[in-house]
């Protein structure tokens, strides 16, 4: 992450810096006017940084909200019924985290969150996931293999009901604004499985070459295990998973979801955040929790994980937005769009598919500039090709920083990798698709 953030840094200085010397400044230029390229730079690092802290500060009420539920179902055991539940599938993509540890649960519902298209909702889901495989880090400050896996599942996650793209495509006026739900399912599905194949394999080369001699998996999970004996609880609840046809069935039943979501995607996404709120709190209260008072303690996480975030936000959003500012995209962008046109990924959404790993606000804007341009439109080729980009693909960056922030991990491994591996098989994956359905 070192060498990434000091290349936007230094790319945008230099673009910046080479159109500063050849820029001619207008004969008159009126209070307010044109501003030169270095001046514009400043103001773009200057702007970032304050918008990364109100990011951060937006933020805090949702994860207060959802660390509260992820208390309540926590306490009343439901990240327990969801461990042994997936335990089969789970135990095969991370074999370094026990099968009973609340890690499994809170990826878990991460996973769900995002599946479900919550946004920023799966964000402290997420974030507790990472607290949970933190504590099975022996060697804190660097990232573990279950630790990338997880990132680069999130920034490619399967995605349902891309609820936030649909309801901008209605505003749009599109004839049919949930069109895109098979197009976002299909790229997500491919993402997701490079995602997980990229990650496996990566890890092969790093974990030998990473900082501070990092062990086998098994031999940290060991460790880790053999330190958490006293809090062993909630483990020995779990010891083995439900019966394998348990698993299978619920597996066949959020299959089955499938198809009702792309029916009734619609009329189902705004029932989505209330009607979580009611299930973990009724299932809190099933279970004899103290709703209030453990949601209260829970929500009191929201505010330090915030705070802890703002650095590496500001790191991360400042060099993004001096990368964009100086010009250095435009430059990749001219010659870079006609190769990329020939394919079936025109200029205008390769300014999209590049800027999304980034800065997602930025991509959003782009996503919206184009479907709602009377030229264009969000029915178009191009409208429906942006529309599952946005819809199928995370942004990589902002994942990054937000989530190994909350754990203060520096050294990410092949974490980077993996997910801008997963990015590039979601662009591609949605660039056939769209040719083929809408092309």
């Amino acid at each position: 992450m070192n060498a990434v953030f000091f290349a936007l840094v230094l790319i945008a200085f230099g673009v910046a810096g080479y159109r500063e010397i050849t820029w001619i400044a207008p004969a008159e230029i009126e209070p307010g006017g044109a501003k030169s390229p270095m001046e514009t730079l400043s103001l773009a690092m200057v702007d970032s940084a304050t918008a990364s802290v109100t990011l951060a500060i937006g933020l805090v009420g949702v994860m207060a909200l959802f660390l509260g539920l992820m208390k309540v179902a926590e306490a009343g055991g439901l990240l327990v019924i969801i461990a042994r539940t997936v335990r089969p599938l789970m135990v095969r993509l991370f074999p370094e985290v026990p099968a009973d540890h609340p890690a499994m649960g809170a990826i878990i519902l991460n996973m769900s969150a995002n599946v479900l298209g919550l946004g920023n909702a799966a964000t402290p889901f997420g974030i507790r996931a990472m607290q949970e495989l933190d504590s099975l880090n022996p060697h804190k400050g660097t990232a573990t293999n279950a630790m990338a896996l997880f990132l680069a599942i999130n920034t490619s996650s399967v995605t349902i009901l891309p609820t936030g793209i649909i309801a901008l495509r209605a505003a749009a006026g599109s004839s049919d604004p949930a069109g895109i739900l098979p197009t976002t399912l299909f790229a997500t599905i491919c993402s997701t499985t490079i995602a997980i194949l990229a990650c496996k394999t990566y890890q092969r080369f790093t974990t030998t070459l990473a900082h501070d001699g990092i062990e086998d998996a098994a031999g940290a999970v060991a460790q880790s295990t053999s330190q958490s004996e006293g809090d062993a609880a909630l483990h020995t609840e779990t010891s083995q998973g439900y019966p394998g046809w348990v698993s299978f069935a619920v597996l066949l039943g959020i299959a089955g979801l499938i198809p009702v979501t792309l029916v009734y995607g619609r009329q189902i996404s705004p029932w989505i955040i209330p009607g979580l709120m009611l299930a973990l709190l009724g299932f809190g209260m099933l279970r004899k929790v103290a709703v209030y008072e453990v949601f209260v303690e829970g929500a009191k996480d929201g505010f330090q994980v915030a705070l802890r975030i703002i650095p590496y936000l500001v790191a991360i959003l400042v060099a993004v937005g001096m990368f964009r500012a100086s010009g250095a995209m435009d430059l990749i962008l001219g010659p870079l769009g006609r190769v990329t046109g020939l394919f079936g990924l025109p200029p205008e959404a390769l300014s999209m598919a590049l800027l999304r790993p980034l800065s997602g606000s930025g991509a959003y804007g782009i996503v919206a500039s184009i479907i709602e341009n009377p030229a264009i439109g969000p029915d178009s080729y191009i409208g429906y090709l942006v529309s599952t980009m946005q819809g199928s693909t995370e942004t990589t960056f902002y994942v990054i920083a937000v989530y190994f922030g909350a754990v203060q991990v520096r050294r990410i491994r092949h974490t980077l990798a993996a997910g801008l591996t997963a990015d590039l098989a979601g662009i591609v994956a949605a660039v056939v698709i769209v040719s083929i359905l809408f092309g």
